[in-house]
């Protein structure tokens, strides 16, 4: 018999997906800048107080599935092999999520064209992507000998995620006609061409 603490965790991770969708549904339809959380709260079928036990404001619930895709890489370089070099295991890491995942890719685009028009959601993804470095960099530093000093993982995330978001943005100017792993893969390549 399942526990009651497992079921609630579950209705709770459902119910903040639901809100999430709910964001993202309004926003195409709407428009960020049109778009409540009083709506965002109808059309997932919960009460503004509800949303408020789950997302600070409507920018937290949009950017919701980007922290989540986020935890998911940051798991996938912690549970790569010990002995893999850095830059494998972070390469390995994207393709082991992106294989797993299978992120919509309309949500990907969305998101980020949303992000370059609206200061205050570029302002959380900025800080999205600040804490994904940092986590990142405490990853790879697991991985790195002593003697390489603190700055080597941090160099390492930068350049990795740097490579990554220029891959999204390529992606979303060449209008979604390649998948997203495969630009990821292209940049990843010429920068381990460059630095490696």
């Amino acid at each position: 018999m399942e526990s009651p603490v497992g079921l609630r965790e579950r209705k709770k991770a459902a119910t903040r997906q639901a809100v999430h969708e709910a964001t993202m549904r309004l926003t195409v339809e709407h428009g960020f800048d049109h778009v409540t959380v009083e709506a965002v709260a109808d059309a997932a079928g919960i009460s503004r107080r509800t949303f408020s036990n789950y997302f600070t404001n409507k920018e937290d619930a949009l950017l919701y599935g980007e922290e989540q895709m986020i935890g998911s890489l940051v798991r996938n370089v912690r549970n790569r092999p010990a002995e893999e070099p850095a830059w494998t295991a972070l390469r390995a890491a994207v393709a082991e999520f992106s294989a797993d995942a299978a992120p919509p890719e309309r949500e990907w685009a969305v998101r980020t064209r949303l992000a370059l028009r609206h200061p205050s959601l570029l302002a959380r993804q900025l800080a999205n992507h600040a804490a994904l470095e940092r986590d990142l960099a405490d990853a790879v530093a697991l991985r790195e000998a002593p003697a390489s000093g603190p700055v080597r993982p941090v160099v390492l995330a930068a350049a990795f995620l740097s490579s990554v978001r220029t891959a999204m943005r390529t992606w979303i100017e060449e209008d979604l006609t390649r998948g997203p792993g495969e630009v990821i893969d292209e940049i990843l390549d010429e920068m381990e061409r460059a630095f490696g």
